[in-house]
């Protein structure tokens, strides 16, 4: 607690001499015969209590005091740290093409039985699925920055635009699958996509996580090269994620009604995503399975950091109107016992 006027506090010194004068001061009377002198000769010595001058006197002395405090403004301090976030504006374009279906085991002794079950068990998920985990840990690490999401396959779709409403955006993403824009892998459409997005942003730097699984397929009005000149002109950095191993599977329906594993050699095209990057000052990662995925994320977010300030802010509850109200409680009070209850007749 903290006062805001601590020098009000001298006007106890007047007031404690007031106080003093007010008890010590005999009011008017006329002295009538009385039995004083026969109980103090019947050895009853000492003075007894004035509760009636008492009781008055000291709501009196409280509401005063509490009148004095209430001048000296006292309040109580909540203090606050608040986040200033200078954030980066970020949108992640995903490859949601059919290819995205394959499975990428983590390692190279797995059998296909072996692989079968891990997919039956949940325990081995697609390439859609682990780029969802790992896209929606990437979005919950950053609260301060505006997330956008867009999706393509021949075709983009911005699924949400740069927002910081994160919850939002998950949601959106969860709902996600393979097949829904079609197929094939337009790699030029989505970056321009993106820069459009981003061109506009006053945030201190602007970026485009792009993931893909294939190579590019669809020959639109401008080519990725291009697209990727337009970002690096609006000072877009690009970073590029190229999804895929040798070891990747598809399940499939066998003739006799179980389930076989078919081969998917990983298509993407390693050198376009990677002069996609360079030419804008990011990087590109290679990411053969989930642990490749995470991992590319990872460095992606620690290389692109949000600077945070944190000023105290301190809120103040004022208290003197609790004093006030005490003080003109407690004068109330004595006032009314003064002219009743404590009232004095000769």
């Amino acid at each position: 607690m903290k006062l805001e006027y601590p020098w009000l506090l001298l006007l106890f010194i007047p007031y404690a001499a007031v106080l003093y004068y007010a008890w010590t001061l005999h009011a008017p009377s006329i002295r009538v015969p009385g039995l004083a002198p026969f109980r103090r000769a019947a050895g009853r010595k000492g003075r007894r209590v004035n509760w009636r001058k008492l009781v008055p006197f000291v709501l009196f002395a409280l509401g005063g005091a509490a009148m004095i405090v209430a001048l000296a403004q006292p309040r109580e301090g909540i203090e606050e740290v608040r986040s200033k976030a200078d954030g980066i504006d970020i949108m992640i374009a995903f490859d949601l093409s059919p290819s995205m279906e394959a499975f990428d085991p983590p390692a190279d002794h797995l059998t296909d039985t072996q692989i079968i079950n891990l997919i039956q068990r949940g325990t081995l998920k697609n390439r859609v699925e682990t780029a969802k985990e790992e896209i929606a840990r990437f979005i919950e690490e950053r609260p301060n920055d505006r997330i956008g999401l867009i999706v393509f396959a021949s075709m983009p779709y911005v699924v949400c635009p740069p927002t910081l409403d994160h919850a939002f955006l998950l949601t959106n993403l969860e709902r996600l699958s393979s097949r829904q824009i079609g197929d094939g892998t337009g790699i030029a459409a989505p970056i321009a996509s993106a820069v459009k997005r981003l061109k506009g942003s006053d945030a201190k730097s602007r970026l485009l996580v792009l993931f893909t699984d294939g190579s590019n397929t669809v020959n639109g009005q401008i080519s990725p090269r291009d697209a990727g000149k337009l970002a690096d002109t609006f000072d877009i950095t690009i970073y590029t994620v190229g999804i895929g191993s040798r070891r990747a599977r598809i399940p499939m329906q066998s003739l006799l009604g179980g389930v076989i594993l078919q081969n998917y050699p990983d298509e993407f095209d390693e050198p376009l995503l990677r002069e996609l990057a360079d030419m804008t000052g990011g990087r590109y990662y290679r990411a053969a399975d989930a642990k490749g995925m995470a991992q590319a994320m990872d460095e992606i977010n620690k290389l692109e950091k949000t600077s945070v300030e944190q000023p105290v802010v301190v809120n103040w509850r004022e208290l003197y109107p609790y004093f006030c109200w005490f003080g003109i409680g407690a004068l109330l009070l004595g006032f009314c016992l003064r002219q009743t209850v404590c009232l004095r007749l000769p």
